[in-house]
C-alpha cells in the first residue's frame, strides 16, 4: 500500500475540447466526461487495491495565470485557485458515481462546500478510504498547482507523485516544435533546475528536493497511464532528489 497524489491538468479535464465545444443549451463545454470517467476508473482500480490517494487538479480549462493580464495579479491567481475548487467538486462527483468516497478540501473557507484543510484530517480522510481532493492550491497568490501539489504530498507524508499531463514526460526542448527532442527516463531536481527545464516550477523542485519527494510525469491519455505510473512500469520521467 502506497499514499499517492495524483495531480490531473485542467487541460487534460477538458480532454479534446479546445473552448469552442458547447453543450444542449448552448453553454461552453469544460470537461470532457469520457475522460473523467476514464480517470475514476482507473482511480477506483488503485483504490481497491489498498492504495491512499490524493488529487490536485489545475484549473487551466477554466482560467489560466495569465488568463487575466489586464487585472492585478492577486485578484487574477485568486481567480485562479476557485477554478481549481469548480474543478475538484467536478471531478469528484464523477469520482463518487464510480462507487468512490472523496472529500474536497481548501485552505480557505468555501461556505459548506468544501472541508478546510488540515493535515490529521486530510489523513484520517484518506486512511478511511476516501479520495481526497486539495483544492485551491496553497490559498495564496504567486504559487502555482504545482507547488500546491508538492506542499499537499510533503504535508501529508505521500510516497510519490504523479503528474498526468498532455506530454509523456519531461524533453530536452519542446516536442512539439522539436521533432528531434529528447525525453528524460530519468532526472534529479538540481537537473531539473540547472537545465531549466521547466516540468515543474523551481519553488516546486525546491521543496519537492529538500523533502525527497520522487515524482512521476506521464501522459495521461497513454493506455492505464495512472495505474501504470503508480506501478512504475510506465512511459515518462522520474523525477527523484
Amino acid at each position: 500500500m502506497s499514499r499517492i497524489i495524483l495531480k490531473l491538468s485542467g487541460e487534460a479535464l477538458a480532454g479534446e475540447n479546445d473552448g469552442t465545444m458547447r453543450n444542449a443549451k448552448g453553454a461552453v463545454k469544460l470537461y470532457d466526461e469520457q475522460v473523467i470517467a476514464g480517470i475514476a476508473a482507473q482511480v477506483k482500480e488503485l483504490h481497491d487495491a489498498g492504495h491512499q490517494i490524493g488529487v490536485v487538479t489545475g484549473g487551466g480549462n477554466i482560467w489560466r495565470g495569465r488568463t487575466g493580464n489586464e487585472i492585478d495579479r492577486v485578484k487574477s491567481d485568486q481567480i485562479g485557485m476557485l477554478a481549481t475548487v469548480m474543478n475538484c467538486l467536478y471531478v469528484s462527483e464523477i469520482f463518487r458515481g464510480a462507487g468512490l468516497e472523496t472529500r474536497v478540501m481548501t485552505p480557505f473557507a468555501v461556505g459548506t462546500f468544501t472541508d478546510q484543510f488540515s493535515k490529521d484530517l486530510a489523513v484520517r480522510f484518506m486512511e478511511q478510504g476516501s479520495i481526497v481532493f486539495f483544492a485551491g492550491g496553497t490559498g495564496h497568490p504567486y504559487f502555482s498547482t504545482d507547488t500546491g501539489i508538492v506542499l499537499r504530498a510533503v504535508e501529508v507524508d505521500a510516497d510519490m507523485i504523479l503528474m498526468a499531463k498532455n506530454v509523456d514526460g519531461v524533453y530536452d526542448s519542446d516536442p512539439a516544435k522539436n521533432p528531434n527532442a529528447r525525453r528524460f527516463d530519468h532526472l534529479t531536481y538540481e537537473e531539473v533546475v540547472e537545465r531549466n527545464l521547466q516540468a515543474v516550477d523551481m519553488t516546486s523542485s525546491v521543496l519537492a528536493k529538500e523533502n525527497g519527494m520522487e515524482m512521476r510525469i506521464f501522459a495521461l491519455q497513454a493506455e492505464r497511464s495512472i495505474i501504470r505510473a503508480a506501478e512504475g512500469d510506465f512511459d515518462g520521467t522520474t523525477i527523484t532528489a
